[in-house]
């Protein structure tokens, strides 16, 4: 979009089917290597560029996801039973033979 053209013509310069270019674009397909190889020299856009953003895309978001998962974390924990003077929650204190 940013350089004017067509699906129709960045297709036809990298060699990659109409309709199989626009479901990856739709993200019903995902493009294998050289695919995004060939879409980035039809663009005139470096891989590493796009490589790199996705890197830091999905760096963000595993930072999200392990913030969430240590909030979870906290919450079980403060959950747990409270320990008593006998022990462990859970430890036998007493038994009747």
């Amino acid at each position: 979009m940013r350089q004017g053209r067509t699906l129709r013509q960045v297709s036809a310069d990298a060699r990659v089917s109409l309709g199989y270019i626009s479901e990856i674009e739709r993200g019903q397909k995902e493009a294998s290597s050289e695919l995004l190889a060939s879409i980035c020299s039809a663009l005139d856009v470096p891989l590493s560029e796009i490589l790199s953003e996705v890197s830091d895309a999905v760096a963000l978001e595993e930072a999200a996801l392990a913030m969430q998962l240590d909030s979870v974390r906290v919450d079980a924990t403060s959950l747990r039973p409270a320990r008593t003077e006998a022990g462990r929650p859970g430890d036998v204190v007493a038994s009747a033979a």
